[in-house]
């Protein structure tokens, strides 16, 4: 005769492995990845972007054409234009890698988007503006209700006023959306994980906060030789300031990474690419 007391306990251990095998982490050998270079952006608010005395493309973007049509072959090119100090960079950084190319791959379940980052380790040597961190990466999803946010990227949230900016007179200003509320839904969902070990849920709208989330389930990263790699698990849904993600849906994907220490604008970035939750996309998170 069966124990009913060992067979309960039978039962709800196996259903807490199905729950917990549902969240697992995707095998990421079996996951399509794509190179994306993230460069380094010198002071190229959108701002600047969008003057067309001073950005040639100025005329795409007002004519709906994305950032990264014109630009994602020349990336590498662009980066080290502006980390040598060629080209809108009035401070440059001896030894700052004017790109780093990334290997992006995406994934999801039911219940949660899976994303990783991997890349090498570039040379550096410049001032450790972050002492704590080595390496920061920062992703930011966007739900098409901010104008141009299919186009450019994150930098609608990039403005000359920011507080590292040449010229800020702000401290206290961080990066934000021109008219942002979360409220109303006009807003970037920011997720961020630091080398020191932090994770933060947070948002970007008429001001950036980097915590107060509920999607975020864990960030994760390391380096092994010469390679960081970087993990992110999001619920579908979550909380204010989190993006409702649903299957079938395309959104707008823009990610950062704060190298050799530093802090501010001092990283390198994407151009804007969509995530597609098992849709086509720049990116599709296959499930």
């Amino acid at each position: 005769m069966q124990n009913p007391i060992l067979t309960t306990s039978a039962a709800g251990l196996a259903l807490a492995l199905l729950a917990g095998g549902a969240a697992a982490a995707p095998d990421w050998s079996k996951v399509p990845a794509r190179t994306i270079t993230v460069l380094y952006p010198g002071v190229s608010p959108i701002e600047w972007v969008m003057t067309g005395t001073e950005h040639g493309g100025a005329r795409g973007v007002k004519k709906g054409e994305a950032c990264s049509g014109c630009h994602d072959e020349e990336a590498a090119d662009m980066g080290q234009k502006m980390a040598s100090g060629e080209k809108i960079e009035p401070a440059p950084i001896k030894g700052k890698a004017g790109s780093i190319p990334v290997k992006v791959q995406a994934a999801h379940d039911a219940a949660n988007l899976y994303l990783r980052f991997s890349w090498k380790q570039p040379p550096g040597g410049g001032p450790k503006m972050d002492a704590e961190n080595q390496v920061k990466l920062a992703v930011m999803l966007e739900g098409n209700t901010i104008e141009r946010a299919d186009l450019s990227g994150c930098w609608e949230t990039c403005h000359q006023d920011a507080r590292t900016m040449p010229g800020a007179k702000d401290e206290k200003k961080t990066k934000y959306v021109t008219g942002g509320d979360v409220k109303t839904g006009k807003f970037y969902d920011l997720i961020q994980w630091t080398s020191k070990g932090a994770k933060h849920d947070g948002y970007v709208a008429d001001r950036r906060v980097m915590d107060g989330g509920k999607a975020l389930v864990d960030a994760k990263g390391e380096k092994k030789g010469d390679e960081w790699t970087v993990t992110f698990t999001r619920k579908l849904t979550g909380g204010e300031g989190d993006i409702a993600l649903a299957p079938g849906k395309v959104y707008n994907l823009g990610f950062a990474i704060h190298d050799d220490y530093t802090h501010g604008r001092f990283h390198q970035v994407s151009l804007g690419y969509t995530l597609g939750i098992g849709a086509q996309a720049d990116i599709t998170a296959v499930k």
